[in-house]
């Protein structure tokens, strides 16, 4: 008898404290994240985004997009609403001049964020949003200034979102979904969604990437076929549906140029550009070695194994593995002479 009594004390125990709704623990945690900047700036986002698109939020899109119950949403909005940073009336939740600064920097954070661990580190292009997600709220504005001036203030994140400017400018994305672009026609890519998560995890493995050059050669209720310079992607609707292109000014696909790595051995070419993927330590090396655009470059004989090429530029000898010479679009000029030799003094480098 003893017993049971004991046994059903500790019941009430665990109750009061680990019941989901009303025990101690779920209350404290609950009175902690209201309180966090994280919930608040994860609001701010959402608030911001719905602005964006140009529909007002709600406690119930709020209480989804933050994974939390209504009344812990409803908690937070009036939470936010005490401190200037929203409006709550009957057409839904807009921002206050206050609560869009606000949203402002935390946006700026996030894109700023991912363009360092896309084109900074080798965090994989899948990962990038969530990690930069959990890394927005740890920065002060002067940390996000330095972090703009270390990487040359871009203008866009990797999926091709504009980022804000330190005064709050910025710009506005225009294009067409690939679902309703025009068969045939040239386009260019110039935004990605990057959810949900899966769905663009399938656009990552087909290669696919803002400024890409691109034409729809065939469409279907069930899929999309899409060209691109180095391949043909064959994509669900659901997937297409999160690319955003423009139309192209170029005639064709090949009117940027042709990859270093088609060449063969003798032949020249110009540099045009590198590649908007190649970015980071890859990047700065190749400028170090003098891939710049208006070089000369020459194709000057293949490895053994054909990898990696030997190529020569501004009087250096470099070898390029084929992924690297890929990034380095140039302008066929024809071949060497064959009587041509190694300039006296010519160094070797490999990127």
């Amino acid at each position: 008898m003893l017993e049971n009594v004991y046994l059903l004390t500790l019941i009430v125990v665990l109750l009061l404290l680990f019941a989901p709704q009303w025990g101690l623990v779920s209350r404290w945690r609950r009175k902690r994240w209201l309180r966090s900047r994280e919930a608040i700036e994860d609001a701010l986002m959402h608030l911001h985004q719905r602005e964006h698109d140009g529909r007002l939020a709600s406690v119930e899109s709020l209480a989804g997009t933050l994974g939390v119950s209504t009344r812990l949403a409803t908690m937070l909005v009036q939470r936010m609403e005490s401190r200037g940073l929203l409006r709550a009336t009957a057409s839904g939740l807009s921002l206050t001049p206050e609560g869009h600064r606000l949203a402002i920097q935390v946006v700026r954070a996030h894109r700023l964020f991912e363009r360092y661990l896309a084109y900074e580190t080798s965090v994989s292009p899948a990962e990038v949003h969530e990690l930069a997600h959990r890394m927005e709220h740890s920065l002060t504005p002067q940390q996000i200034d330095q972090l703009d001036a270390y990487m040359g203030h871009p203008i866009s994140d990797p999926h091709g979102d504009p980022i804000p400017s330190a005064s709050g400018e910025m710009l506005r994305v225009e294009g067409q979904s690939l679902v309703e672009f025009p068969v045939g026609k040239p386009a260019r890519i110039v935004h990605l969604e990057d959810e949900p998560s899966h769905v663009y995890a399938q656009i990552v493995a087909e290669g696919l990437r803002p400024g890409m050059a691109v034409r729809v050669i065939e469409r279907s209720p069930t899929r999309i076929v899409l060209e691109s310079d180095t391949d043909e992607h064959i994509l669900a609707p659901v997937v297409a549906a999160n690319i955003t292109v423009r139309e192209s000014l170029s005639e064709t696909i090949a009117a940027q140029g042709e990859r270093l790595g088609s060449l063969q051995p003798g032949e020249r070419a110009t540099v045009l550009r590198i590649d908007d993927a190649c970015q980071g330590l890859t990047r700065r090396r190749f400028l170090d070695l003098g891939i710049t655009p208006g070089a000369q470059i020459e194709v000057v004989m293949r490895s053994a194994f054909s990898d990696p090429v030997a190529y020569r530029v501004r009087d250096t000898l470099i070898a390029l593995r084929r992924e690297q010479a890929d990034w380095i679009w140039v302008k066929r000029n024809g071949r060497a002479g064959p009587s041509e030799e190694e300039p006296e003094g010519s160094q070797r480098e490999t990127a």
